[in-house]
């Protein structure tokens, strides 16, 4: 490493960034994934779980005077809320004051808000913590996803990627099944069941967060915020421990950049890189999230009422297929996760969008012509959602690796917070009332809403999705601060800029 001048400002010349690519995959990293990753665990066991214990809240001698109507609407549009509100908010802190210190602060926050959950006595703290415990969980989405493609070799960043956004599906079967059990009156009381999901989420998450404390901030954000020392210090120490691991030599690295350091990036700065220079990019990141989000809610919006009114499934039963649903929706990402890294992003995003929109339609054909019972359409969705999930994980993956590094975790926020409004806000408006009017055409159109729009987000992903597998970062999206900054490499082929990004140096 090479630098010029002293202090803040400083011109440097680095290979941090490419020792990390070249990097073979390790214990350590194994690390990086549970500390950082389990907590989409947690994620998919609240939403579940609160969906599933509605109508026990509402019981009289649940301790909670409420309503299932106000469960499912009101707390979980604060859930929403609180989830939107906490991605923007604390993803422009997770770009200014480092990626480690907001993993453990969002994680914070989600422990103690799902605890007082947990102890809630009346409507409004019920209500209040629902939000708090969103705003949590919004942080994470930015400050996770950040870390880990800046601490994840190129060669591994996409498969690692989705495997860790699809672990929410893990824990929505763990909440399916764990709300079975707690709202059986023959082991909990009323009143205890439903304290005892939310008191199990924060005992897990202060778990996770003793693992995080051994993580180490992104050495990619060090070195532009004037940390080099820091950054150095960390990546020789897991070369080191990489070294011993495999008890030989670890390659040479290939590549160095030349960067800026600076301090922080203004936020007009950050929106006129991700709208301006990068626009394509921004369109394909809009399509991607706005497709998942609505073919989401097309079915688990209507999904229990779907079961009950066409094929007269108990209620008490659908927690079983919903955790069946759920299992081919962790088993997407898993199993096809590779391919994004081998076969191309391109290939994979657009078909894995296409194909999970294709045979949703198939669904609604099928459904509309009656050919279907409760156990195959639970088959039918599986087989929807196992490429959706995948390519529902692939949005993430793609709006945090195609953006320069200071704008990293405000994009994932932005493209997270409109996936999930459209989702908590045009979903019950749109979906709800669809699938729970009895009517089978009225289900029909919500199917075929859902299939359009993913359909919609494929064909963008073919032609607008970049080809960043087994790529770095920085080559990707050169940081705003590169001395060499002369351009966005827009090019979905991955070829030279045809967008003109500014050169942006300090």
């Amino acid at each position: 490493m090479t630098t010029a001048q002293a202090g803040t400002g400083r011109t440097i010349t680095t290979d941090i960034p490419a020792r990390l690519d070249r990097l073979p995959w390790s214990r350590w990293h194994w690390t990086i994934v549970i500390g950082l990753g389990t907590v989409w665990i947690l994620d998919g066991l609240e939403v579940t779980v609160v969906g599933n214990i509605a109508s026990r809240l509402s019981e009289p001698g649940s301790g909670l005077p409420i309503t299932s109507g106000e469960v499912t609407g009101m707390a979980a549009a604060l859930y929403v809320a609180g989830a939107c509100l906490g991605a923007l908010f604390w993803g422009r802190l997770t770009d200014k004051w480092g990626r480690k210190k907001l993993f453990m602060i969002t994680l914070a926050v989600y422990l103690a808000a799902t605890a007082l959950t947990a102890i809630a006595f009346d409507t409004w703290w019920f209500f209040l913590f629902r939000f708090l415990t969103g705003f949590g969980i919004g942080g994470e989405y930015a400050a996770i996803n950040s870390a880990i493609d800046e601490l994840i070799p190129k060669e591994y960043r996409g498969r690692t990627d989705l495997m860790i956004n699809g672990s929410f599906w893990l824990g929505a079967v763990f909440g399916s099944l764990l709300s079975i059990v707690a709202l059986d009156t023959d082991i909990f009381a009323a009143n205890v069941g439903w304290r005892l999901t939310f008191a199990l989420g924060a005992v897990l998450a202060l778990v996770i967060l003793l693992v995080r404390r051994h993580v180490p901030e992104s050495p990619r954000w060090l070195l532009i915020h004037g940390r080099d020392d820091e950054a150095e210090r960390i990546v020789s120490s897991i070369e080191r421990k990489i070294e011993e691991e495999r008890g030989e030599p670890l390659p040479h690295p290939e590549g160095e950049i030349t960067i800026h350091q600076r301090r922080s990036v203004s936020f007009l700065e950050i929106g006129r890189t991700v709208f301006s220079d990068y626009r394509r990019r921004a369109v394909l990141g809009f399509s991607l999230f706005i497709g998942q989000a609505f073919l989401y809610n097309a079915i688990t919006f209507g999904f229990g009422a779907i079961l009950t009114t066409f094929f007269d499934v108990p209620s008490g039963n659908t927690g079983y297929y919903f955790a069946v649903i759920a299992l081919g929706n962790f088993f997407g990402p898993l199993l096809l996760g590779k391919l994004f890294d081998t076969v191309g992003r391109r290939i994979m995003i657009s078909g894995t969008y296409l194909l999970s929109g294709l045979l949703l339609f198939g669904t609604a054909w099928l459904f509309d012509q009656g050919s279907l019972s409760a156990d195959t359409m639970t088959a039918c969705w599986c087989a929807v959602l196992f490429f959706a999930s995948a390519g529902a994980s692939s949005a993430y993956l793609t709006v945090s690796e195609v953006f320069p590094m200071e704008t990293r975790a405000m994009s994932i926020a932005f493209f997270y917070a409109i996936g999930t409004a459209a989702g908590g806000i045009s979903g019950p408006l749109i979906f709800a009332k669809l699938t729970e009017s009895g009517v089978v055409g009225d289900t029909v159109l919500a199917f075929q809403i859902g299939a359009t729009l993913m359909c919609l987000a494929g064909l963008v992903a073919a032609f607008l999705a970049v080809k960043a597998e087994r790529r770095s970062l920085e080559d990707i999206a050169k940081p705003l601060t590169a001395a060499d900054s002369g351009g966005a490499d827009d090019d979905p082929k991955g070829g030279s800029d045809t967008e003109g990004a500014r050169s942006a140096t300090a």
